[in-house]
């Protein structure tokens, strides 16, 4: 899963917090099978909501922070161009048709492995590897 694969899962808000977020985590577990026989190691930036204290971890999922300032280590960050691809430069007339064409763009790039892996799979990132 991840930048080595190409694989995805998208989830759209209007807004973010601390409880959203430990909701977040552990629908993630659930869909991508994160417990104690899979482990997911979730790469994420310093944002408040995405820090302990008081933030519930799902067995299965290690949270790893990047250093401060640092969006090009972040292989997610490269994908914004592929999701705003359809909206740039156009008037969008409503907020829900604003949602509802990023979500279309979303449920379309889940099938784009390719394309997702030729941006996300840096050259210093670790290669996939089997379990031992």
């Amino acid at each position: 899963m991840g930048p080595a694969t190409g694989e995805t899962v998208w989830y759209l808000s209007n807004g973010v917090s601390k409880p959203f977020f430990e909701k977040l985590l552990h629908a993630f577990a659930h869909e991508v099978g994160a417990g104690p026989a899979k482990r997911i190691v979730l790469l994420l930036d310093n944002a408040g909501f995405h820090t302990r204290p008081n933030l519930t971890v799902p067995d299965g999922l290690r949270l790893v922070y990047l250093p401060p300032y640092s969006p090009a280590l972040q292989p997610a960050e490269t994908l914004w161009t592929l999701v705003d691809e359809p909206i740039v430069n156009r008037l969008i007339p409503s907020l829900d048709h604003l949602h509802d064409i990023v979500d279309a763009r979303c449920r379309w790039l889940i099938d784009q492995r390719d394309a997702i892996k030729t941006r996300t799979t840096f050259a210093w990132w670790p290669k996939n590897h089997a379990p031992s």
